[in-house]
């Protein structure tokens, strides 16, 4: 079974190629691109199963580019797909490159710069973003390159097991949210006192306009939360998207919260939708719950999100690699606030 594996997935080097929209007859090709990157145990079963990759990408919840030879081999992949709460934005990623085909090719830049021409022509996509790793610097010079612009920092996203193949991080690791609108949308948002200088920062780099105003009504008798939680094993990482905080909110987020943890949930990720004036209610209730700062998610509930964040355990700040001077400033205002956040529970 290994020999019949490695030999589907020769692929004479130095071929020409072109990034293109994924067609059905290369299914085979992109699966056995995966797996000789990154073998069976790759998490997502989308792109080692080639009739459910040619169902998703039919339907549209997956947009996959190829980097095609005239051959027909594929030498690299990458996708947009829905993560967020709003299905108008995509994530990029799923980036895979053959061995043979990486290093001053530029592979995976153009298939990033393709999915973002070709989503937002021929799928109605608003918005791209991504996750740029902080094990290395790479996939943020591409970010940077494509005119992607930083806006979060999420601390210990992505455990290291992830890496093992490629044996790049001793620890978990972190993650810069990049990302490109494409479709402008401004909107009003309002901000948490709290975070009025932080979120002064982070504004003053997005690709399109916001009317900013300060939070601070009281929440409605009558509001009810509207929430909605995402659990990931293999990373023990939930996502709590809170798409309205109501007059609730404590009593439901701690039960959801309870549900994660006895998951074994390490990382805690929450979203807030700040569209509504009394969002800096369910702010204070974080913080005194432990969680801080990660930064703003523009367009996330289709108007904008604020996402606040609690580790487990102490991250490992000193292993982060970080590149550019925004996304280092991104980083000092995270930490300061998990200082705080820490010393005030302490």
């Amino acid at each position: 079974m290994q020999e019949s594996k490695e030999r589907k997935c020769s692929i004479e080097p130095g071929q020409e190629w072109e990034a293109c929209l994924f067609q059905p007859e290369d299914a085979e090709r992109v699966v056995n691109l995966f797996l000789s990157v990154y073998g069976r145990e790759y998490p997502v079963k989308t792109y080692i199963d080639p009739e459910l990759l040619i169902r998703e990408n039919l339907a549209g919840r997956i947009i996959s580019i190829v980097a095609r030879t005239p051959k027909g081999d594929i030498v690299g992949h990458n996708s947009l797909f829905s993560s967020a709460p709003y299905k108008g934005i995509r994530e990029n990623g799923a980036g895979a490159v053959h061995a043979d085909y990486r290093g001053g090719h530029g592979i995976f830049t153009r298939l990033v710069a393709r999915g973002a021409e070709e989503g937002g022509k021929r799928f109605g996509v608003e918005a791209v973003y991504g996750e740029s790793v902080c094990n290395h610097i790479f996939s943020q010079k591409m970010c940077r390159s494509l005119g992607w612009i930083s806006h979060a920092l999420e601390v210990d996203l992505m455990p290291s097991s992830a890496y093992e193949k490629e044996a790049s991080a001793a620890g978990r690791v972190a993650s810069i949210l990049d990302l490109r609108t494409l479709k402008p949308k401004p909107h009003k948002v309002f901000i948490p006192p709290v975070y009025e200088d932080e979120c002064s920062f982070l504004y003053s780099g997005l690709d399109d306009r916001r009317e900013v105003s300060k939070a601070g009504e009281q929440a409605p008798s009558d509001s009810r939360t509207r929430i909605q939680v995402g659990y990931f094993d293999y990373a023990q990482v939930a996502r709590i998207a809170v798409w309205e905080p109501g007059d609730d909110f404590e009593a439901v987020f701690e039960s959801e919260e309870k549900k994660v943890l006895e998951k074994g949930g390490l990382v805690v990720q929450v979203w807030l939708n700040l569209s509504y004036p009394w969002v800096d209610e369910a702010v204070h209730i974080l913080r005194e719950k432990g969680y801080f700062l990660g930064g703003i998610l523009p367009r996330w509930f289709d108007h904008d999100g604020l996402l606040m964040q609690k580790i487990m355990k102490r991250p490992d700040w000193g292993s982060l690699q970080i590149h550019f001077d925004r996304a280092k400033r991104i980083r000092d205002l995270v930490y300061e606030d998990w200082l705080r956040v820490s010393a005030a529970g302490s």
